[in-house]
């Protein structure tokens, strides 16, 4: 085969590649803005706030990344590997949006946003990339530790100094109609969830990694229901809703080289144990804490994210176990500093009138008669 030809052959196979990858992406983005989203609704009043906050997370991070990027210090990508890298970012974001949900004011969503992504971004460069050469290689394919744990223990520091006493008082609401729309939106990140995995892995790992992540989220799926039965008696919403997906959190860092068996069994201790979390832990770290966590994020993504860090340890053939701890230990020590000075930035501009409530912000239905 001559040069040209080669050349052609391999500008097919980029071009199948990017046109695969695309679609991913659309996956990726129906998870942020339709999964996240109606995820987040299960406060009973702050539905509408809920969903448009999502919008315009999404809308801040993706730009803002991509703008950083463009500084050149990060490796060059293709354009839509970059994009889907991205949106990694504005999952991690959106994640840690979910603990200060409801009690900050719109706006301040968007600083968050402007903050949240250069931390990010710089975590990213020295775990993933080992821009400093002092980490070496950590196995994260799916973002169990850069992605999930990060974007947790962010919202959880910003939570300290966005937590006022009124807000530990005030109780989060939920009812019939927005546990239902909560639902609809884990079960819109369950369906697209392997595609965060195996948006970036070799071609020929893809089919493996697909099946591993809906495994593992199949055993969090059962383990949470049996889990919430047995510790509160009757099936709990918010159990289902979340803990249900702790499997797609935890077989983030070894997707792509667990077997099926051990992804379901990853799964299935994740759900085990974000169950326990909302259960029993929630309540109990909140007070200690002197926060409050409104979407849970730390049950859901922090503790089964770190898991998932830990995981890969035994699953993963040939891991630098040194590397791994020190890329999720660096991870853990840059979200919290970086947590605590962005709450604290945020907490500047004020506080809402109204917690929980759209008609803090939005045009009521009362208004718009008027």
């Amino acid at each position: 085969m001559n040069v040209s030809a080669q050349e052609t052959v391999q500008t097919g196979i980029s071009s199948i590649l990017e046109v695969e990858q695309y679609g991913r992406a659309i996956h990726i983005m129906a998870m942020l803005l339709i999964g996240f989203g109606f995820l987040m609704v299960f406060v009973k009043k702050y539905g509408r706030s809920a969903l448009t906050a999502t919008f315009l997370l999404v809308s801040v991070s993706l730009p803002a990344y991509l703008a950083i990027k463009g500084f050149g210090i990060f490796e060059e990508k293709g354009e839509i590997e970059q994009f889907i890298l991205a949106e990694f970012g504005a999952a991690s974001l959106l994640i840690a949006a979910g603990a200060l949900l409801g009690r900050i004011k719109m706006y301040q969503y968007l600083i968050l946003g402007l903050l949240f992504i250069p931390f990010y971004m710089f975590n990213e460069l020295i775990v993933v990339d080992d821009y400093f050469h002092f980490i070496g290689k950590v196995a994260d394919t799916g973002g169990s530790i850069v992605i999930h744990a990060f974007g947790a223990i962010f919202g959880i520091s910003a939570a300290v100094f966005l937590s006022a006493k009124e807000h530990r008082e005030a109780p989060i609401l939920a009812d019939a109609a927005s546990d239902r729309f909560s639902l609809l939106g884990s079960m819109v990140l369950w369906v697209f969830w392997p595609s965060f995995c195996a948006a970036l892995v070799p071609v020929e790992a893809i089919p493996a990694t697909v099946v591993n992540v809906f495994l593992a989220l199949c055993g969090s799926t059962l383990a949470t229901y049996f889990a919430s039965v047995k510790i509160r008696g009757k099936i709990s919403p918010a159990d289902i809703a979340n803990a249900a997906l702790a499997g797609g959190v935890a077989i983030g860092s070894s997707c792509d080289f667990a077997n099926h068996f051990e992804a379901i069994i990853i799964g299935v201790i994740a759900g085990t144990i974000s169950t326990i979390g909302f259960a029993i832990l929630q309540e109990k770290q909140q007070k200690f804490h002197k926060i409050v966590d409104t979407c849970g994020v730390s049950n859901l993504h922090g503790i089964p994210g770190i898991f998932g860090g830990l995981a890969a340890i035994v699953v993963v053939d040939g891991i630098d176990m040194g590397a791994q701890l020190k890329g999720l230990a660096t991870t853990l020590v840059i979200a919290v500093i970086a947590g605590l000075f962005s709450g604290k930035i945020v907490s500047l501009f004020g506080k809402p009138k109204l917690i929980y409530d759209d008609e803090a912000e939005f045009e009521t239905e009362t208004e718009t008669a008027e």
